[in-house]
C-alpha cells in the first residue's frame, strides 16, 4: 500500500499450496502513521477478499507483530483456534 506521494505505507505477503491453505506473511505497517490500526486492517481485508475470490474453501494462517492483533480480530482470525499454537524461528 503506498501514499499518493508513492511512499510504502503498508505491506502483506500471500502464499498458497492453491488447494487447503493460504498463508499471509510479513505484514506490516508504518508505525509513524496515525492510522496504523487502519492500515493493517485495510491490507488484511484485501488479501482476504482476493485469497476468498480466487481459493475458496482455504484455511488461512497469518504471522503478524502482536500490535496488529485488535485489526486482526475485527477480522475474524482467532489466536490459538482450539488451543493449536504455532511457532516461527527467525533467521
Amino acid at each position: 500500500m503506498e501514499t499518493e506521494a508513492g511512499r510504502l505505507v503498508g505491506f502483506v505477503r500471500a502464499t498458497s499450496d492453491r488447494a487447503l491453505n493460504a498463508n499471509l506473511w510479513d505484514l506490516w505497517a508504518d508505525q509513524h502513521e496515525t492510522i496504523q490500526a487502519d492500515l493493517i486492517l485495510a491490507l488484511v481485508q484485501a488479501a482476504l477478499n482476493r485469497l476468498r475470490r480466487e481459493l475458496p474453501g482455504c484455511s488461512i494462517s497469518l504471522a503478524a507483530p502482536p500490535q496488529a492483533l485488535a485489526s486482526l480480530e475485527r477480522c475474524g482470525f482467532v489466536v490459538n483456534p482450539g488451543g493449536i499454537r504455532a511457532m516461527g524461528l527467525q533467521l
